[in-house]
């Protein structure tokens, strides 16, 4: 009776697990009654027909990533390049997945390597090495289609390492040092350039500002002629008035000073190394007698003015012209 109780005990536990299936998260298990397929179990608990139902296949249904091995392709301009890439994929479908396909996993492997080979043997090595976005979208195009029967979905595929050959990888560094020397070179000329212009712009500036500076010195220069000119002109005019009132001592005044100024430009001549000196001394003495009388009677006009302004006119006497000494006799 012991070992009758003791094998229905196990008996019964065997029967209760067989019965009892519980699917973790992100699983599924298809069910399968006398080997053939009827239904798949979702995540939670589900109760079996014991010892006419039990568990096919235990499908991972959470994304999965599948390692490409690497492997070496020939290139359209005939370069040999080591290529190997990484698959996302994810079980859309349990039951097809586990019974369309014999070892899901090496088949998508082995559909990724051949139509890697088809897809980077299309290309040149330029498109190879730079067109990446676009051999990975040819690959996810074709391998998605051709796993959709098995109930899988490839969410993308990457290009992990792409290997050229040695010499190849020499060439490009030698390319891409001269490229970095012709841009050293472009930005040395530009920066020359650059400074050549403000150089010139600094140039400009100064001439304008140069010729600015001498427009306004030659405006001053004119301005200040000019008054020198009216004055000179007020000058003679005076002079002018005086010999029409018979004044003989205005036009002493007036030769005097063409004497001096012809005198002493002779004596800043720097090429004359002798300078010749008159020899009638008195003569330019009286004239400069006449000078000092011209301004005396220059100043007696003035008094005599303000006195004619302060007090009522009188009948003014005619006063006869004086002869400095050593000066020109009046004319009649």
């Amino acid at each position: 009776m012991g070992f009758v109780g003791i094998a229905l005990v196990v008996l019964a536990i065997v029967v209760l697990f067989s019965t009892i299936k519980i699917v973790p998260q992100g699983r599924e298990f298809t069910v399968e009654r006398f080997g053939k397929y009827t239904r798949t179990l979702s995540p939670g608990i589900s109760f079996l027909t014991p010892f006419v139902e039990g568990v096919g296949k235990r499908m991972n249904m959470m994304e999965q990533v599948l390692d490409v091995p690497q492997q070496e392709v020939i290139t359209k301009d005939n370069a040999m390049v080591k290529v190997d890439a990484i698959v996302f994929i994810q079980v859309m479908n349990a039951a097809a997945a586990a019974y369309r396909v014999d070892e899901l996993n090496y088949a998508i492997t082995q559909l990724c390597s051949t139509n890697l080979r088809t897809v980077v043997g299309s290309m040149d090595l330029d498109e190879v090495l730079f067109q990446r976005d676009n051999i990975n979208s040819r690959l996810l195009t074709v391998i998605d289609a051709a796993t959709e029967p098995w109930g899988v979905k490839v969410n993308r595929i990457e290009i992990k390492d792409l290997t050229p050959p040695t010499d190849i990888t020499n060439a490009m560094a030698r390319q891409m040092k001269a490229e970095r020397e012709r841009r050293a070179v472009i930005t040395e000329a530009e920066g020359e350039k650059q400074a050549a212009i403000a150089r010139a712009e600094g140039a400009k500036q100064s001439a304008i500002l140069e010729a600015e500076g001498r427009k306004e010195a030659a405006f001053r220069d004119a301005e200040a002629r000019e008054r020198e000119a009216e004055a000179e002109a007020r000058a003679t005019a005076m002079v002018s008035e005086a010999i029409a009132r018979g004044d003989v001592n205005a036009i002493n005044y007036f030769v005097a000073q063409k004497y001096v100024e012809a005198f002493a430009e002779l004596a800043r001549n720097p090429t004359q190394k002798t300078v010749i000196v008159p020899a009638e001394l008195g003569g330019l003495v009286g004239t400069l007698a006449g000078l000092g009388e011209l301004v005396g009677l220059a100043k007696d006009q003035q008094i005599e003015r303000r006195d004619s302004r302060a007090a009522p006119p009188a009948p003014s006497r005619p006063v006869p012209p004086r002869r400095p000494a050593g000066g020109v006799p009046p004319t009649e």
